[in-house]
């Protein structure tokens, strides 16, 4: 296997996740076990046998590396990938592939689906997708993956295994749908898009952004340019159920100690030993 792009991985409860990500750089993530990634700012060689992306924005850092990944599936003769975009991008998305193109005389096969806040996705029979709105400079949403389960209705509960049959083949619905939120990807956010859909602070693993944590750092001009501050996700670490939070996304300017010594300082203990610093 090639090598070519930094990547880093975690492993929680069965979920494998892997990725880089650094602001102004690239960002790009893959969870296997679940068969999709998110962003794509970089298309390391690993990440070719997962057919279906969801993007954040349009930003480069989180979306340069579409065209060179459609391109390769086509030339290693793998199917069409399937890639989620912002509907308010999907027609110049179309574009610049098109452009592609034109210059690599290559044809630039993908299902480019269209998304918008509300919208749901049906991955597989146990596996859903719904999409939120985040709040940056450009149009950017939100992803969570749902595990999708039916089970039986609480009134039927100790019911005749007989009995449920007859009521079942009767037409009545003896099931329920029960939802657990398993992954949420924020993208590039300012806080407000953390608070745009309570299952942010629900999902089992939640991957969003902080760019920046320093004290004497303007927060008014950080949510301005949709941006994450470490102060913001001290101010809501009452809120975060989540079993693991992947903070990521941090800006050129800090160096790895820097960062991680600030955060284990001023991090609430509630939340220091479920945060991962994505470094």
């Amino acid at each position: 296997m090639i090598d070519n792009l930094p990547l880093r991985t975690h492993v929680h409860r069965g979920l494998t996740i892997e990725g880089y990500s650094r602001a102004a750089v690239q960002s790009y993530w893959r969870i296997p076990e679940l068969k999709l990634g998110f962003d794509m700012g970089g298309s390391p060689w690993s990440f070719m046998g997962t057919n279906t992306f969801f993007i954040s924005h349009g930003h480069l850092d989180h979306m340069a590396a579409l065209p060179v990944f459609v391109a390769r599936r086509r030339m290693m003769k793998m199917e069409p990938p399937t890639v989620y975009v912002p509907a308010a991008i999907h027609d110049q998305v179309w574009k610049m592939l098109n452009a592609w193109r034109q210059l690599d005389r290559g044809r630039m096969i993908c299902n480019l689906v269209p998304v918008a806040a509300g919208d749901e996705f049906e991955l597989s029979r146990e596996r859903v997708v719904t999409v939120f709105d985040t709040v940056h400079t450009v149009p950017s949403v939100g992803y969570v993956v749902w595990d999708r389960r039916r089970k039986l209705k609480d009134e039927l509960v100790g019911t005749d295994e007989e009995e449920i049959r007859r009521r079942r083949l009767g037409g009545e619905e003896v099931t329920r749908e029960v939802r657990v939120p398993l992954v949420c990807y924020c993208g590039d956010t300012a806080p407000a898009g953390l608070d745009n859909y309570e299952p942010v602070y629900q999902s089992r693993v939640l991957i969003t952004e902080m760019t920046f944590y320093r004290p004497d750092h303007r927060k008014e001009k950080i949510h301005k340019f949709g941006h994450t501050h470490l102060d913001d996700i001290i101010e809501r670490a009452e809120r975060f159920e989540n079993e693991l939070i992947i903070l990521a996304h941090f800006s050129t300017r800090y160096q790895e100690d820097q960062i991680r010594r600030e955060v284990q300082k001023r991090l609430p203990e509630s939340l220091r030993e479920r945060v991962e610093l994505w470094v």
